[in-house]
């Protein structure tokens, strides 16, 4: 099993939200819905990156660590081998 960090981006405001799932699809369908409720105000939301654990733990220590990314660092991570986005296109 994978476990997944993820960040989405309002299209409204173009503000970031990172988050922990074991399905970031289905994970991005539930903001987009109103689901979640922080974000469901910022709707619609698309999703800029995806990194992959094989533990729980690393995926969780790894979304606290993305919390504290700004917007500049967001934008340069977006760029690295670590995110994984791609795979989950259509």
């Amino acid at each position: 099993m994978s476990f997944y960090v993820y960040i989405i981006q309002s299209e409204k405001d173009l503000s970031y939200y990172k988050g922990f799932s074991e399905n970031p699809i289905l994970r991005l369908a539930q903001h987009n819905s109103g689901e979640a409720k922080y974000p469901s105000a910022k709707i619609p939301w698309k999703l800029i990156h995806v990194e992959v654990y094989t533990t729980k733990t690393e995926a969780l220590v790894r979304e606290k660590k993305l919390k504290k990314y700004s917007h500049n660092q967001i934008a340069n991570l977006m760029l690295t081998p670590l995110n994984v986005v791609a795979k989950f296109s259509d």
